[in-house]
């Protein structure tokens, strides 16, 4: 959690960017709050309106809601989530559209409809005299393009890549509302126009997570059967190390032909077993029992919140070093970082000399649901203050403050990742 850089007295701009990666931004220990932060807030968490929260079976954002809803009411924060029809959650669930549209996700037409009811009822509370402080945005883009047609501030996580659409609209609506990036990788693929508000990573529930000492023989991936998930360059990497390897995650619409030719030849329920999808307590079992996880990715993955799942089953990260990867896992500490798959298979022997246990703790000190909802509380309170000022010194500044990267061990932890 951070403390405010008043006007003048930090980095602005891409001076502000580059703080926020070394991890310079100054700070306070999370938790603390001075006067002007004594009240309750009263948040509007706006998830997507495609499956509710939690969700069913896959649904990487639906699950980071409902944790951080889960850890904002622990904090005594006045959350209503707004979401899909059979929605759960700790805080009060306001359902929005009259039924879920699993086979129509990003379909404009039922975002705009979704971003706009909850817009309305944002108004509807403001009029009775029950206004929310801020609306917590997850939803897609409609959000943060409308945001300045509403009077509540909107921050807005970034849970996706930048490519070059994504830079164009950033770009275009970049004074609109707060981002939140939820990795330094991620905010330095930023536009610079773009206000980042904070650095905070998606969080976990370490405490429900099956833990495990005790290691079966196997070697795990999973994901999105993709080329820049790399299934294929963990079956290398496996193959060569002579350890068996299990593949697990769900083969999507438009990449039958990758899996057909690239990884189905190399399945033969022996030394590589192709799971599918996998749930549940299926799933914990596999983190918990497996001797490492391998995440061969050759793309910049915006966070990779299976690395944090792994490690908070106590099962080391070997990861080529992407994307928010070295932000994750720490080398020598809970797993190892390597270049390529020949790097990947000597890594694997050396597996045994990372401890479960610290990777346990690391995991809950760096990603626990409590600590990260804490920072995105002293992110809703910087962004209040500073939609609150009486001036803005102009479009290049955007937030005058900076709250220190939750994910980074300079801020947060004793070492660094």
């Amino acid at each position: 959690m951070g403390a405010v850089l008043g006007a003048g007295a930090g980095p602005t701009g891409a001076g502000l960017r580059a703080a926020l990666v070394s991890g310079a931004a100054t700070g306070y220990p999370s938790g603390r709050r001075d006067a002007r932060d004594a009240a309750p807030l009263r948040v509007a968490m706006l998830a997507p309106p495609w499956i509710p929260v939690p969700p069913p079976g896959y649904g990487g954002i639906e699950c980071v809601v409902q944790l951080l809803c889960d850890g904002l009411v622990e904090r005594g924060v006045q959350v209503t989530l707004f979401a899909a029809p059979g929605s759960r959650s700790r805080a009060e669930v306001r359902p929005v559209l009259p039924r879920t549209y699993p086979d129509r996700i990003e379909r404009a037409l039922h975002e705009v409809d979704h971003v706009g009811r909850v817009f309305d009822a944002v108004d509807d509370a403001r009029r009775h005299g029950r206004p929310f402080d801020v609306i917590h945005d997850h939803c897609g883009f409609t959000a943060f393009a409308m945001a300045d047609r509403i009077s509540t501030p909107v921050v807005h996580t970034l849970h996706g890549p930048f490519d070059a659409d994504t830079v164009e609209f950033y770009r275009q609506h970049a004074g609109k509302a707060a981002a939140v990036a939820i990795s330094r990788s991620q905010s330095m693929a930023a536009p610079r126009e773009l206000r980042i508000a904070a650095v905070v990573p998606n969080p976990t529930d370490v405490d429900a997570c099956r833990y495990s000492s005790e290691k079966d023989d196997y070697l795990l991936w999973m994901g999105r059967m993709v080329p820049e998930k790399g299934p294929h360059r963990a079956i290398a990497a496996a193959r060569a190390a002579g350890v068996p390897l299990m593949l697990a995650g769900p083969v999507q619409p438009g990449q039958e032909e990758f899996f057909r030719s690239e990884v189905a030849p190399h399945v033969d329920d022996d030394r590589v077993r192709y799971l599918g999808e996998v749930g549940g307590a299926a799933k914990e079992r596999l983190f918990a029992s497996a001797r490492g996880l391998l995440m061969p990715i050759r793309w910049p993955e915006p966070f990779g919140m299976v690395m944090v799942e792994a490690l908070s089953a106590g099962t080391p990260v070997i990861a080529f070093p992407e994307g928010a990867a070295p932000e994750i896992v720490e080398h020598g500490t809970t797993g190892f970082l390597v270049a390529d798959e020949d790097e990947m298979a000597a890594a694997i022997a050396d597996l045994p000399v990372i401890d479960s246990a610290t990777c346990r703790a690391r995991a809950k000190l760096r990603f626990g649901k409590s600590e990260i909802a804490a920072r995105y509380e002293a992110t809703y309170r910087a962004v209040i203050r500073d939609q609150s000022a009486p001036s803005l010194p102009g479009p290049e500044l955007g937030l005058t403050k900076m709250l220190p990267d939750a994910s980074a061990g300079l801020v947060m932890s004793d070492t660094g990742s």
